[in-house]
């Protein structure tokens, strides 16, 4: 006869690991632990050193905080004017211990008196550096910026309005055929990026792009990988690529769009001589162009080549069927896979130019070898392909983790067991309402790509494995949050 034990199973208890700090100590050094198993170690010391005060009201200095360098030994703020760059040397978390070590760490941080609330900024943080970036009535984007892996240099962006008059050359706006037609929820402006030593507070380089579009906030026009940089013209539906030298200057690389090689110019000019010219008149031939851009031909062959390839007749007449709609596919985002590879989404001109804000609409995720100068492939928004690439190689997606020696601890759904059950929570509610389906949750996964660069934070006091937070108030994505009417805990 079974016991009631047979008859009733029930869950076994978690263990729940020692977390004494004298205790890990030891246990790291006498074992080295299993296989692949050395990070989520030494992570672990994080649950005991943690942020356990908050001190709220603090009084800094007039101007606009934006974020740590990866290394966290500068911190970097926009002026007041937003002309100049504040480069602030961070002192440590000890830095202001005599301030607070009369004060109980079980009350609140409301109750500190005004002499510490205004000292403890310079306290944490020095100021090194002042450098003046912004000239031409131009402003600096208060949420772009970038930093080099090895967190000498950051480059920012800034923007200046087009005055009323006199008004740019028409050729000026439009310097190809694949130009969008300007909108005024989304004008045209005049577009620097600037590259800054933090060591030394030096403009060490600057490039202008007048009269285009480059969306600036949240990095979502240009991506840093490595040394790569790749910059976005909405406008004239280009993708610049430079490279960051070690002496924190840009240097051309490639420009993508009309062509995909450097020298497809000269090929063409042999036997075009007027594609050479210059000036007002050489633009209104590249607008009136009847050719199609080298890289939407690429687009277009790939499709082609898929249908042919599908071998049924079906798949031919549809790409026939949908030709035009193909054609006026325009760049609205894009990021680096790595040094070679780009992902672009592209949408209709409607949605780029901010004339429809619908995120239903239909739009191409393309993925394109900068070097081959092919299409690798092309998915739709609503791709169960792509999703479950996005969903089992985030961390790919996002480039989290800095390429520098700086331990660093990405938590995403494919990396960790919590965040991934928060995305399928996620997932399942959308599925599950009204007007939502599979399709409606696969279109609002995917519209997170391309994920802009450094926006996400690869802070082990983030890892949901080791902290457990309310993500309306503090989450892994670097966006700005509403401050809550209690400290974060």
């Amino acid at each position: 006869m079974a016991s009631s034990e047979d008859e009733f199973p029930t869950l076994k208890p978690r263990r729940i690991q020692n977390q004494n700090v004298v205790h890990r100590l030891e246990l790291r050094r006498i074992s080295s632990g299993r296989p692949g198993a050395h990070w989520y170690r030494v992570r672990c010391f994080h649950q005991n050193l943690f942020p356990n005060f908050t001190a709220v009201n603090v009084e800094k200095p007039p101007c606009f905080l934006r974020k740590f360098s990866p290394d966290g030994h500068c911190f970097v703020a926009f002026s007041s004017d937003q002309t100049s760059l504040e480069i602030y040397e961070f002192r440590g978390c000890q830095a202001a211990e005599d301030l607070l070590q009369d004060h109980d760490e079980g009350r609140d941080g409301e109750v500190l008196s005004e002499n510490v609330r205004a000292r403890l900024f310079s306290r944490f943080f020095s100021l090194l550096h002042v450098t003046s970036v912004a000239s031409n009535g131009e402003h600096l984007n208060r949420e772009c910026s970038l930093f080099t892996d090895d967190g000498r240099y950051v480059i920012v962006g800034s923007a200046a309005y087009l005055p009323d008059e006199p008004q740019p050359h028409f050729f000026e706006v439009y310097r190809n055929n694949e130009a969008v037609t300007p909108n005024p929820r989304s004008p045209l402006e005049d577009y620097s990026l600037h590259i800054v030593d933090l060591h030394t507070g030096r403009l060490c380089d600057t490039r202008a792009f007048k009269c285009d579009k480059i969306i600036l906030s949240h990095n979502q026009g240009l991506y840093l990988y490595r040394n790569i940089l790749a910059v976005l013209s909405v406008q004239q539906q280009t993708i610049h690529v430079f490279q960051v030298t070690a002496e924190g200057t840009f240097l051309d690389v490639r420009t993508i769009g009309r062509f995909c090689y450097e020298d497809d110019l000269l090929t063409l000019s042999a036997v075009y001589s007027e594609t050479q010219a210059e000036g007002p008149a050489g633009f209104s031939r590249l607008y009136k162009e009847k050719s199609i851009s080298s890289l939407k031909h690429r687009l277009l062959v790939f499709l082609w080549r898929r249908a042919e390839r599908d071998g049924s007749a079906t798949a031919k007449r549809r790409f026939f069927q949908f030709f035009d709609q193909l054609r006026q596919l325009r760049m609205w985002k894009m990021q680096l896979l790595d040094e070679n590879h780009l992902l672009i989404k592209y949408t209709s001109e409607d949605v780029v130019t901010l004339r429809v804000t619908d995120p239903s609409q239909p739009s191409f995720f393309v993925v394109y070898n900068m070097v081959s100068t092919e299409v690798i492939a092309v998915f739709e928004n609503t791709s169960d392909q792509l999703l479950e690439l996005f969903e089992n190689f985030c961390d790919l997606f996002r480039n989290a983790t800095l390429h520098s020696e700086a331990v660093q601890f990405p938590c995403s759904a494919s990396s960790n067991n919590y965040a991934r059950q928060v995305q399928r929570r996620f997932k399942d509610t959308i599925v599950n309402a009204k007007y939502g389906g599979h399709t409606e949750a696969v279109r609002r996964l995917l519209g997170q790509l391309p994920i802009s660069a450094q926006s996400y934070s690869s802070s082990p006091y983030l890892d949901l494995s080791l902290f457990s937070y309310d993500d309306k108030w503090v989450s892994v994505m670097e966006r700005p949050k509403t401050c809550g009417d209690h400290p974060i805990r």
